[in-house]
């Protein structure tokens, strides 16, 4: 554990992840933290969440190519939502369960990470498609 001192900057941003209660991308955090700390800039944000890693008190939420984004870490397995419209990922509670049969034969499954994708309650439900 690397445990740095705490600073007004590094605290702004643990209240942002902790009320958040879901994964924010470093530019949701910056303007949320920027309530609190108002001359925040970027780079401190990523040196910040750096340090916060390191002490295992957030992780990293990685999902296909998109930037990282950062949620308080806890214990409880969960998964993720993505937004396809706004690009936003939510916490989803629960897991399908044991996916080792899914593995071919032979192989040993270590891990696993579902994602789910679509629209949000913001971003309303998908039209409709008509079949041709």
């Amino acid at each position: 554990m690397v445990t740095e001192r705490s600073t007004r900057q590094r605290n702004a941003i643990r209240k942002v992840l902790r009320s958040a209660k879901r994964p924010l991308s470093p530019r949701e955090i910056l303007d949320a933290a920027r309530g609190v700390v108002p001359g925040l800039g970027l780079a401190t944000v990523y040196r910040n969440l750096k340090l916060l890693q390191a002490d295992r008190a957030i992780e990293a939420v990685t999902i296909s190519a998109d930037t990282p984004r950062y949620e308080v870490a806890r214990s409880k397995h969960h998964h993720h939502f993505q937004c396809t419209t706004c690009r936003r990922v939510f916490d989803v509670e629960g897991c399908p369960g044991d996916l080792r049969r899914l593995a071919p034969r032979g192989f040993r499954v270590d891990f696993h990470e579902v994602t789910l994708y679509g629209r949000c309650s913001d971003c309303g439900p998908q039209p409709a498609r008509s079949i041709r």
